[in-house]
């Protein structure tokens, strides 16, 4: 067993992410592992870029309110204790509604992701479907 040490939080490029968004690494697997796991911290507003992931990624919402959309589906509206699985290569963005703060566990394998286009005001402004009646 290792008690492994803390590394600093991550301010994440403005090249992958629209408004402010901060990553802490919770593991990075080395060979043979592939396991990816970051707590991020999505400022009100704040979301990703269009991405794919090439093995899938898991989504655990913390805290907030987050907004999740695969390309030409509804915008999901996930709040914590909400699990979501985009599957490999399905183009998706993800992060915080506009006046919440969001924090959610991203769990993925490989460095393996494609980073496309930003999300639009108008695509992130689009209509959203809640995970909870």
């Amino acid at each position: 067993m290792e008690l492994l040490k803390k590394q600093p939080t991550v301010k994440l490029p403005a090249e992958w992410f629209t408004g402010d968004a901060w990553a802490d690494v919770i593991h990075r697997g080395e060979e043979p592992s592939r396991v990816r796991a970051n707590a991020v911290r999505f400022a009100p507003g704040a979301r990703t870029a269009w991405h794919s992931h090439g093995v899938g990624q898991t989504l655990y919402i913390v805290e907030g309110i987050a907004l999740i959309q695969s390309r030409g589906g509804e915008i999901l509206e996930a709040r914590p204790g909400d699990v979501v699985w985009t599957p490999p290569g399905e183009e998706h963005w993800h992060g915080a509604a506009p006046d919440h703060f969001m924090t959610h566990i991203a769990l993925w394998e490989t460095d393996d992701v494609h980073w496309l286009e930003h999300v639009s005001d108008v695509e992130y402004g689009g209509p959203r479907h809640g995970t909870r009646a």
